[in-house]
């Protein structure tokens, strides 16, 4: 299909063709480099590993359509049989030393995750920041790990003039959703858990 444009008998793109540009564009953050940064899928599941084998906790928290993807990896998380909570839910527990907290700041910094970050380290808690802007993000300062997600953000959406079809921080956002699928998958290998194991985690009150 490599060349050829789609269309659903109008002048706009087909919904096939829209999703495969999308998909791509999203699966291009993948291609770039992370040096001198480790592979964010590789940093990510040998830090969840870490922590499942001390029998730690995991939080998590981001802002807006971030914190929608960290709550979806944070379901994920608790299939997979880890302790995981979402910051500001009304069963969340205290942090300890004991514990990893997963925070991301696309665009490199907002108050209210820099200041989890920074209570968290307080705490002995170990960080695992993730972001698109490693060098010049606030939120670096406060973490024991930085995951570097090179994927477009708001922090660079006004170097794009023509109308983007991801608008924003939506390929940042993507591009998350995709690497905690790949941390899911790679996770549960690790882990040896069974397909009817992490289904059998799911809840039943729905």
């Amino acid at each position: 299909m490599s060349g050829v444009t789609i269309t659903d008998g109008s002048d706009s793109p087909s919904v096939f063709s829209l999703a495969s540009q999308i998909c791509t564009h999203i699966a291009s953050s993948f291609s770039k480099p992370t040096d001198p940064y480790p592979p964010p899928l590789d940093l990510i599941v040998t830090n969840l590993s870490a922590i499942a084998a001390q029998n730690g906790r995991v939080f998590l928290y981001g802002v807006g359509r971030e914190g929608l993807m960290l709550k979806a990896l944070c379901m994920r998380l608790a299939h997979l049989g880890l302790s995981t909570h979402f910051v500001f839910d009304m069963t969340t527990p205290p942090i300890t030393s004991n514990d990893l907290f997963i925070a991301s700041a696309g665009p490199g910094g907002f108050s209210t995750v820099d200041a989890l970050c920074s209570l968290a380290r307080s705490k002995g808690a170990k960080v695992l920041l993730l972001t698109a802007q490693p060098e010049s993000g606030s939120c670096v300062k406060h973490a024991s790990v930085v995951c570097y997600v090179p994927a477009q953000t708001m922090a660079t959406d006004e170097e794009v003039k023509s109308r983007p079809l991801l608008p924003m921080g939506s390929v940042y956002e993507g591009a998350l959703f995709v690497l905690f699928e790949m941390v899911i998958y790679k996770l549960g290998e690790v882990l040896g858990q069974s397909p009817e194991t992490i289904r059998s985690r799911h809840t039943n009150l729905e």
